[in-house]
C-alpha cells in the first residue's frame, strides 16, 4: 500500500546552483548527497518533513554525470524542471506486482537500489497519464 509522496525528483543542470536556491530561498538544507553511478546522476535528498510512518518527504535534485543517462536524455529534451513523483511503500516488490497486475508497465522486473539505501522502481509514464513515477521502500536506517 503506497503510504506517502516520499520525494518529488528534479532535474537540474547543476547541482550546486539548484541546492542553493532551494536553500536561499525555501530554507531546505540538504539531507543527503551521494552519486549513483548505475544511474548516472549526482543527487542531493532535501528533506521537507516526516511521516508517521517513519518516512519522510523529499526534493531529490538530479544532475546528470553523463549525457547518456535517462536524466541526461531527459534534461537535453525537456530541460530542468520536475522529472518525477516517487511515492513510499512499506513493500515495493508486493506493490510493483500489484500494479504491474492491473496493467501499468513496471519497468524493472526487480526494484534497484535507490537513494540512501532504498529499494525502488519506476512506472511507464505512459501507463501514469505522462508521470514518471517510481515506487520507494526507504532503508531502515532512514
Amino acid at each position: 500500500m503506497l503510504t506517502r509522496i516520499d520525494h518529488i525528483g528534479i532535474a537540474c543542470f547543476n547541482l550546486d546552483e539548484t541546492v542553493e536556491f532551494y536553500r536561499s530561498t525555501y530554507g531546505f538544507e540538504v539531507y543527503h548527497s551521494e552519486v549513483n553511478e548505475e544511474q548516472g546522476v549526482r543527487e542531493a535528498m532535501l528533506r521537507i518533513n516526516g511521516t508517521s510512518d517513519g518516512g519522510a518527504s523529499y526534493l531529490q535534485l538530479l544532475e546528470p554525470t553523463r549525457e547518456d543517462s535517462a536524466v541526461g536524455k531527459w534534461l537535453a529534451k525537456n530541460g530542468e524542471g520536475v522529472h518525477h513523483i516517487a511515492f513510499g511503500t512499506a513493500d515495493v516488490d508486493a506493490d510493483a506486482a500489484d500494479i504491474r497486475e492491473k496493467g501499468v508497465r513496471v519497468l524493472y522486473d526487480e526494484p534497484r537500489k535507490g537513494s540512501m539505501g532504498s529499494r525502488i522502481t519506476f512506472l511507464h509514464p505512459k501507463d501514469c497519464h505522462g508521470v514518471l513515477t517510481e515506487l520507494v521502500t526507504s532503508s531502515a536506517e532512514h
